[in-house]
């Protein structure tokens, strides 16, 4: 943190009142002042981030750690893309958020700003998919979203109750589009 005194010692000296001393220069003293300063600004950087993110949380319906892999759907007269599980293991930790009228993927918790995002007027599907058996005997539940634009994500966790909350609440917005309600009017899960 005090890079200043990592490298050395302090000089101390002992005073006329037999207590010791730290004696500095005015350099050591302003470089003192200039750390302190930039620790300040990024601890105030680091407040205003949590902030940020506690507000996307409490505005967000469903949010959580899954993992995902995309998958595009083949075009017209072309062959399906091959999709060997057990060669690549694609399927990357994100940190999904369920928030008004978007699905926004995250890196990770903390970041400021998503990697990718889908509108849910764009999802045609959402459903199940079949579980996964991953090494050491893991089971992953498994779920998708397809959207118009023929991007189809994969998500899929450890826990059922994770998976069946996610497969819930889309295929509740999905219904509720279908008869005409509002995404806002939605509850949070």
């Amino acid at each position: 943190m005090l890079n200043l005194f990592s490298p050395r010692k302090l000089p101390w000296i002992s005073g006329s009142d037999g207590e010791k001393k730290v004696v500095l220069t005015a350099v050591e003293v302003e470089s003192l002042r200039s750390e302190i300063a930039s620790l300040e600004e990024r601890e105030a950087h680091l407040k205003a981030q949590l902030e940020h993110i506690d507000e996307i949380l409490q505005s967000a319906r469903m949010s959580g750690y899954l993992y995902v892999r995309t998958r595009w759907e083949a075009l017209p007269g072309e062959p399906l893309p091959l999709d060997d599980d057990t060669e690549v293991d694609d399927w990357i930790p994100r940190f999904l958020v369920l928030q008004g009228s978007c699905i926004y993927l995250y890196s990770s918790s903390i970041d400021l700003s998503p990697q990718d995002s889908t509108l849910l007027s764009d999802v045609v599907e959402v459903g199940a998919m079949p579980c996964l058996m991953r090494d050491g005997g893991d089971t992953r539940y498994c779920f998708f979203i397809s959207t118009r634009h023929g991007l189809r994500y994969e998500c899929s966790s450890a826990s059922k109750i994770q998976v069946d909350s996610w497969l819930g609440s889309l295929q509740n917005h999905s219904d509720q589009q279908s008869n005409g309600t509002a995404p806002d009017e939605l509850t949070k899960t």
